[in-house]
């Protein structure tokens, strides 16, 4: 790295923040003409509003990423290159969508591209290093969607990412991470908070499958590297409410026999608004849990073990079952709305 990473961080979070929100201000015309998502099955919304921010979000956040990095390293120019490749499917898929069988193929040969070229330990030295990898390209598969599933509801990318990414970069800057997936989680992190003012609820601008799937694969890789220095109950604990929700969302309408696919309104943080709970109260609820996690994550980090991990996880565990579960009750006078 050419600059400390302190420097670096402290330059990319606030040049990430203004890159994305000068481009969002460019684009969003051409978005409201050619990018408007009208109301679904899915949708929280009630009127046309244009999809596309992420294109916004990304390219800020690789452009200061790839500039703050000096000479760029196979590890970057594979996460650049699979990063890329994802946002030109979610434009695709934003504009006119795609098949399932399609997206998945295409979704894990970046998964795959960005994990051949990635670094770090084992995760679980006992187990074979091909199933560990099938094991990371599932997860990271998994994960990409996941990120998509949950990008429906004003502000949710923002509360879940936000204080993620934050957690990611101090734990970077405090030797927890490689110096480039440092920067990388601080240029993110500064993509999102452009984004973030036009998001608020009531949003005048989505991301889009343009910002959510890359935006997934990121994350995981950056998860995936964290897990790689000796984090792994830390790269559970942060993205925790987003792997509970989508996963037993989706255990459960598989189970119903429900095709997991398609569009739906099923998601706790989705039932939540359905039972009565106002935007704001949900998105709150999720940005408090996750700075809990992050909090969480840093005490496994700073007191490496099993029996903090183990403390860290069922504390972790619990605090989202209880907002889950809180979700999917009708909301009362005593539950605030």
């Amino acid at each position: 790295m050419p600059l400390s990473p302190l420097v670096a961080v402290l330059v990319a979070i606030p040049l990430a923040a203004v890159l994305s929100a000068g481009l969002i201000v460019v684009l969003r015309p051409l978005l409201l003409r050619y990018a408007l998502a009208r109301p679904n099955a899915r949708s929280s919304h009630r009127v046309p509003t244009p999809q596309g921010g992420g294109i916004a979000v990304v390219a800020a956040a690789l452009a200061v990423l790839l500039g703050l990095s000096g000479a760029v390293g196979p590890e970057i120019a594979a996460l650049a290159a699979g990063t890329l490749a994802l946002a030109a499917i979610g434009a695709v898929d934003d504009i006119r969508p795609l098949s399932a069988g399609l997206r998945l193929p295409l979704q894990a040969a970046a998964v795959v591209l960005v994990l051949s070229a990635s670094g770090g330990a084992p995760l679980v030295p006992a187990l074979p290093s091909w199933l560990e990898y099938a094991i990371a390209v599932l997860a990271g598969l998994w994960f990409v969607n996941l990120v998509n599933f949950m990008d429906g509801l004003d502000w949710m990318t923002v509360v879940e990412m936000v204080p993620l990414l934050g957690a990611l970069t101090a734990f970077g800057l405090a030797g927890h991470l490689p110096a480039e997936a440092t920067v990388a989680a601080a240029a993110l992190l500064g993509g999102l908070l452009g984004f973030a003012p036009f998001n608020r609820p009531v949003a005048r601008l989505f991301l889009g499958d343009v910002g959510s799937l890359p935006i997934g694969l990121l994350v995981a890789w950056l998860l995936y590297r964290l897990a790689g220095e000796g984090g792994l109950a830390a790269a559970i604990l942060l993205p925790l409410y987003y792997l509970a929700d989508a996963t037993l969302t989706l255990g459960r309408r598989a189970l119903a026999g429900e095709p997991v696919w398609q569009a739906h309104r099923s998601h706790f943080y989705q039932r939540a608004t359905t039972n009565g709970r106002s935007v704001p109260f949900v998105v709150g609820a999720v940005f408090g849990l996750n700075l809990a996690l992050a909090l969480l994550a840093g005490l496994t980090l700073a007191a490496p073990g099993w029996t903090v991990s183990l403390v860290g996880l069922a504390l972790g565990g619990g605090l989202v079952a209880a907002l889950l579960r809180l979700f999917a009750l009708p909301a009362t006078r005593t539950n605030p709305a």
